[in-house]
């Protein structure tokens, strides 16, 4: 009778230690809720300018890879739950499109190009398919008891707002803003108004990390930008006329095309197709990251 007493003893004790174990194991995510992230890329357009060697092409065929330009991030990620985290960012890059890229013969007749820097702050829900767990602090052999996944997955979602400003370089080697030249007759012609250079965009995409120690992972994100803009290269719609615009410059930059440069307006006179207003522009990011952990302090904020 006793021999059961003490099995039944060691038993409870057995199942309440391996419950506590598991209970710390499935709330110490919570310790690092916070972790600050870092981000270097590259940054590629996809819109009128430039892109593949056939007209009608869209998404991912039109994309030009010798446009990409590096584009910088910081952000800071929050654990909702161990497998959802809300991720603020902050983002700088360089967005190019040149016709010169192409050899279809109406693009590259149409001789446009542009830049412009772009400032991008958003927020996205991140939800992970694989998610890391943290184990022992050392990884030893033979030694029991969770380990801890390396990897993590996910997909991510959010909203965001981001500054453009498009120029092109003029004859005189200057680079100008094209925005305010009204190069399609925005602000000339009532029916076609100054677009903002302020506008909102749908980031989603997917993201991996792996982790080097319990504070520091590094990753790869690659996500794509929807916005409601078809002007961030400044070309959407038709030609104005190009008698018309009092300023040189801006006569100069809205159709510098080769063949009115031959005297032959064929192709870009008044009214004449200068871009496709039914698709809206896009642009993507792609980011090499490093984050690290912060711990969670007893008032629910950030150790730093």
């Amino acid at each position: 009778m006793k021999k059961v007493i003490v099995c039944l003893i060691v038993t409870v004790i057995l199942v309440d230690v391996a419950y506590a174990q598991r209970r710390r194991r499935s709330t110490r995510w919570k310790r690092t809720r916070y972790e600050i992230v870092y981000g270097v890329g590259g940054t590629n357009f996809l819109g009128e300018l430039g892109g593949a060697d056939q007209i009608g092409t869209d998404y991912v065929k039109d994309l030009e890879i010798m446009m990409t330009r590096p584009v910088g991030q910081l952000g800071i990620r929050y654990k909702i739950l161990e497998n959802l985290a809300l991720k603020g960012a902050f983002s700088v890059g360089m967005l190019k499109g040149d016709d010169k890229t192409t050899t279809e013969i109406h693009r590259n007749n149409r001789n446009l190009h542009f830049r412009s820097m772009i400032y991008e702050l958003d927020a996205q829900l991140e939800y992970s398919i694989i998610r890391e767990k943290e184990g022992h602090r050392y990884r030893l052999r033979k030694v029991r008891g969770l380990k801890g996944y390396l990897t993590n997955t996910y997909f991510f979602v959010g909203l965001g707002g981001f500054y453009f400003n498009p120029k092109a370089q003029a004859s005189d080697g200057k680079w100008y803003a094209l925005q305010p030249l009204g190069t399609e007759g925005q602000g000339i012609v009532e029916t076609r108004q100054p677009y903002s250079r302020f506008q909102m965009a749908i980031p989603y995409g997917i993201g991996f990390k792996y982790g080097l120690n319990r504070k520091w992972t590094i990753g790869l994100e690659y996500g794509m930008r929807k916005t409601f803009t078809d002007y961030m290269d400044d070309v959407s719609s038709t030609y104005y006329d190009n008698d018309l615009f009092e300023d040189p410059i801006a006569a100069e930059l809205a159709d510098p095309s080769l063949s009115r440069q031959e005297g032959n307006y064929r192709w870009t006179g008044p009214n004449q197709q200068r871009g496709d207003s039914k698709d809206k522009d896009a642009y993507m990011f792609l980011f090499i990251s490093a984050t690290y952990k912060l711990k969670t302090g007893r008032n629910g904020m950030p150790k730093f």
